[in-house]
């Protein structure tokens, strides 16, 4: 069972820009692609000549915005974007960008990661997997932008963070009002790392102030029985490389109230563990409950 919208993280409403709405901004592309990645070829100001085109409603002081088609970093491969953070904390931005045909259809998504964008800085990226050709083929826009301290982003390759662990969630599924979603926590540093229990959760809304009125429970039966992974919480001890995987579960039903939306959720393994922010994407309508499992360890992958 899989959420309906496409070019997303999540099953929420997961066609919101990082406050509301989707950008008309468009710029030309010559080609088209699905690629996560980090983007990045230069920094520092934009020429006067390559202002910005919109800006995306940012949450906060948070902000991204196309950039004129050959205006990007040089060489330009492709159209180009600024992430350019005006708040008090370094930023790691993830953009999905909707690649649109010249009919205006929607035909493929790219979704791109700036990490630790300081404070008062602007970065410059081009879109990847796509070059400019003025005059024809798909086009581009900003569907959704979402920026998570860099100190708690979920860093999911290169070096280890000093706490020794990554923490990530999945796309997640849902069907008839029920959603789940799986947050998965790896470990990368050396011995061993135990958890007992479960993780903690700190809801946040789009501009990432914490969501009051949302009840998290111990356990996803409340919410629906037979869902997998709700054990009673055990011990459980990680290697190197090894994972372990917790579950949340909630219904969207919307009621008498306002819906709440968390995009955002600050995730603790254990006491004392730093928080790492994820996007999960909770749309808990009117419902407040949210269940989450206790952690389980992951069976090692086959090759």
């Amino acid at each position: 069972m899989r959420p309906a919208p496409a070019a997303t993280t999540g099953p929420a409403v997961l066609s919101a820009a990082l406050a509301t709405g989707v950008l008309a901004v468009t710029v030309l592309l010559a080609g088209c692609g699905t690629r996560t990645a980090a983007s990045g070829t230069s920094d520092g100001p934009v020429p006067a000549s390559c202002a910005p085109t919109a800006s995306a409603r940012a949450a906060g002081e948070d902000g991204v915005s196309l950039i004129d088609p050959g205006c990007g970093p040089s060489p330009a491969p492709g159209p180009a974007f600024r992430v350019t953070n005006t708040g008090t904390e370094a930023l790691t931005y993830t953009i999905t960008f909707t690649l649109l045909n010249g009919s205006g259809e929607a035909m493929d998504a790219v979704r791109q990661t700036v990490a630790s964008v300081g404070p008062g800085q602007g970065v410059t990226r081009t879109v990847e997997g796509a070059a400019t050709t003025p005059g024809a083929g798909p086009r581009v826009r900003i569907a959704k932008v979402r920026a998570v301290p860099a100190a708690e982003a979920p860093d999911q390759a290169g070096t280890c963070p000093p706490s020794g662990i990554r923490v990530t969630n999945d796309e997640g599924d849902a069907a008839m009002g029920l959603r789940v979603v799986g947050i998965r926590l790896t470990y990368c540093g050396p011995g061993r790392y135990e958890l007992d229990g479960y993780p903690g959760l700190q809801l946040l809304d789009e501009s990432r102030k914490p969501v009051t009125g949302v009840e998290v429970l111990h356990g996803t039966a409340d919410i629906s029985t037979g869902l997998p992974g709700d054990v009673p919480p055990a011990p459980l001890t990680l290697g190197p490389g090894e994972s372990a995987s917790a579950t949340l579960a909630w219904r969207n039903t919307t009621g008498s109230g306002d819906a709440v939306n968390a995009p955002y959720a600050r995730v603790t393994a254990k006491p004392g563990a730093p928080a790492m922010t994820v996007t999960p994407e909770l749309d808990l309508g009117t419902t407040g409950r949210l269940g989450v499992s206790a952690w389980r360890k992951d069976r090692p992958r086959t090759p």
